[in-house]
């Protein structure tokens, strides 16, 4: 997950919150919080047991994770939809980055690993969220581009599927902006190149009735407490559709850059207002 910094265009004005919609918020909040950190807690004694057994394996702990995020769904009353079939097997999956309800949404009905900027880590109660259920955090650094690497073909190895926002910031959602192929690299290693494949996934925000139609996004100087008051306030919330297209295999592509611009392509596909390519 990365905070925002795409500023391509203004950002909508958010409307005012209400009286009830401050009710609902903390309502809501107070829900979600108690759900989502009850789980937190099964899953670490979950873990506990099976840490032991299975290493870094995690067979059963991201079970918790994907009940955690559907709830989510359900308290915000906002529709989530599942085109496609998650992949099998070892491999890596990408997506466009719109918000933090990214997050729920991708961990919603796969095992997933995140990877994500090392700043994350540090957030309140996100990174503690974050660190639990095994996202690998990265430094923004070229020169840790091997140790990286090292670091993603071990946690391949263990069957960990990790799923990148090759992007590298969130936008309005009506967009695919051009795919930095850094990260690419541990998928064209010759000894992991034959052995595993990328699934494209596109997030497709739909605001609620009579809303901007960037209403989800999360970008420019936008803080993360008032994008998350905006969504625990909201009556009547859009939908989300997650698209899974066909699994390419990594030794397809003779280098990352080509790799890059076939998975951005697939996942612009599924976004009709896809404009910035």
């Amino acid at each position: 997950m990365t905070s925002p910094t795409w500023v391509s265009e203004e950002e909508p004005d958010s409307p005012p919150v209400s009286a009830m919609g401050w009710a609902r918020a903390l309502w809501r909040g107070l829900v979600m919080g108690l759900y989502t950190f009850g789980g937190l807690v099964v899953l670490l004694l979950a873990r506990m047991i099976e840490k032991p057994i299975y290493g870094m394996e995690r067979p059963f702990t991201p079970k918790i994770t994907q009940s955690v995020c559907r709830f989510a769904f359900w308290v915000l009353g906002m529709r989530l939809e599942v085109v496609g079939t998650p992949m099998q097997g070892e491999g890596a999956a990408v997506a466009n980055h719109t918000s933090w309800l990214d997050i729920f949404a991708l961990n919603a009905f796969d095992d997933i690993y995140f990877v994500a900027k090392s700043e994350v880590a540090s957030w309140p109660m996100i990174g503690w969220l974050a660190r639990a259920t095994g996202t690998q955090f990265i430094e923004r650094d070229r020169r840790q581009a091997l140790s990286h690497t090292h670091m993603f073909q071990t946690r391949l190895r263990h069957g960990h599927r990790l799923l990148f926002f090759p992007e590298g910031t969130s936008t309005d959602g009506r967009r695919v902006l051009p795919f930095k192929s850094t990260l690419f690299q541990s998928f064209i290693m010759p000894d992991m190149r034959d052995d595993i494949s990328i699934q494209a996934v596109t997030l497709v925000f739909h605001a609620p009735v009579g809303q901007d139609p960037r209403f989800y996004g999360w970008w420019g100087d936008s803080d993360l407490s008032t994008h998350l008051l905006k969504a625990l306030a909201t009556k009547h919330h859009g939908s989300v559709q997650v698209v899974y297209h066909p699994p390419v295999a990594a030794n397809a592509f003779p280098d990352r850059k080509a790799m890059a611009r076939h998975l951005e392509a697939q996942v612009a596909s599924a976004l009709p207002w896809a404009t910035d390519r």
